[in-house]
């Protein structure tokens, strides 16, 4: 089963997110629990769980189906011990609201060295912040996000994704979110047809398709390799259409969340049903 979705406004609740799925014709979605742009955010009350746990309940959304995303604020690798506690306590945040939710699964930009350490060790230091919220959690598999590689942010290669997830005591509860864009400016072809298949064999063989968790899709408007992070709607930008194609065809990737976050959100309902014809193109007797 292909899961297909976006990224939807949780304004006004976290139902509110499931009903916005709903009205783009989503399988899945992604949210923010809190707003991305501050550190703490107001409580969840027992109303609003249960409002959006019912939401879900109604529109049939299981939390295999449903992406949050953390704050743009944390970063789990700080250089520098006040900015890493602040940060690894958001983080712990983060994954108890979505205890809370019945969520399992939280999205997260794995961290930057600031030029302050050296890679080894901020990858460690982002495995060691996990390590430490999943103690103080169940349930929840912290889910690392590929970047693009601007400035000192690591997790561009799928070396680093590898890495932390190495230095994870409990592998059952870390995956990995493949974003596209980031992905295809960090220097991974997905141009054609073939180029993604060699790169997904690649995430494969490093990282391994039993930590993939869910992905981003999305073309892009920077260039290839360029390690800038500028989004476009499919098969507007510099990536092509074939690469999705490949995507929603490829048996490995399934039961996941798969996310729009493109730029023309009037047009999603439209993107998700030509995912969903690619993939149904490759069922079983077509």
């Amino acid at each position: 089963m292909k899961y297909i979705g976006a990224h939807v406004s949780a304004a006004g609740g976290a139902d509110q997110a499931v009903q916005r799925a709903v009205e783009i014709g989503a399988n899945a979605f992604a949210l923010f629990t809190k707003n991305q742009r501050q550190w703490k955010g107001k409580p969840l009350t027992d109303k609003a769980i249960e409002a959006f746990k019912a939401a879900c309940r109604q529109h049939g959304f299981g939390p295999e189906q449903i992406l949050p995303h953390d704050s743009y604020l944390i970063n789990l690798g700080h250089p520098e011990a006040e900015g890493l506690e602040k940060s690894r306590a958001a983080f712990l945040d983060e994954m108890q609201r979505c205890e809370q939710l019945g969520l399992t699964l939280l999205n997260f930009h794995p961290g930057s060295h600031l030029n302050k350490i050296s890679e080894a060790d901020c990858l460690k230091r982002i495995a060691e912040s996990v390590n430490e919220a999943l103690v103080h959690t169940q349930g929840v598999t912290a889910v690392i996000e590929n970047t693009a590689g601007q400035g000192t942010n690591l997790g561009w290669h799928f070396e680093h994704l590898a890495e932390i997830i190495r230095h994870v005591d409990d592998k059952s509860r870390v995956g990995v979110c493949i974003d596209t864009c980031h992905a295809f400016a960090a220097g991974y072809d997905l141009r054609t047809a073939e180029a993604t298949q060699a790169t997904l064999n690649e995430l494969g063989s490093i990282v391994g398709f039993e930590y993939l968790r869910g992905m981003h899709l999305n073309d892009a408007k920077s260039a290839f390799a360029s390690r800038v992070d500028r989004h476009h709607s499919l098969g507007k930008g510099n990536i092509g259409l074939p690469a999705f194609t490949t995507i929603m065809q490829d048996a490995r990737i399934d039961g996941i969340p798969m996310i729009l976050e493109t730029v023309e959100p009037d047009i999603w309902p439209e993107e998700i049903s030509w995912l969903r014809t690619q993939a149904e193109e490759a069922a079983p007797g077509k």
